[in-house]
């Protein structure tokens, strides 16, 4: 990926049937961009993260439980996960998401 090129996020992961993918498209010590990709049905099970999150929902439909409080998120919403809380993913659809992680 280009610097200074525009580019569309959700064009840059696909779907595979079955599967989640993930690509990394930046990578410093303050933080982390992903691109995800999940099959209908897929998911992450609970798990925490040290530092703050932000979803950004780039097509279809998922559930995020976030200290066991359900969310559903569509495409353009987003959601932030704090740090150190409990967090879960299911996609209703396929589903396509930016994670961006913040070190701090």
């Amino acid at each position: 990926m280009e610097k200074t090129q525009a580019f569309n996020p959700s064009a840059m992961v696909e779907y595979q049937e079955g599967s989640v993918v993930s690509r990394t498209i930046a990578e410093k010590d303050t933080g982390t961009v992903t691109l995800f990709a999940f099959a209908e049905g897929q998911g992450l099970s609970e798990h925490t993260a040290p530092f703050d999150a932000l979803v950004m929902v780039l097509d279809g439909r998922a559930e995020i439980a976030v200290s066991g409080t359900d969310h559903t998120v569509r495409a353009g919403e987003m959601l932030r996960m704090p740090a150190n809380e409990p967090h879960a993913l299911r996609a209703d659809e396929p589903f396509k998401m930016m994670l961006i992680m913040i070190r701090s």
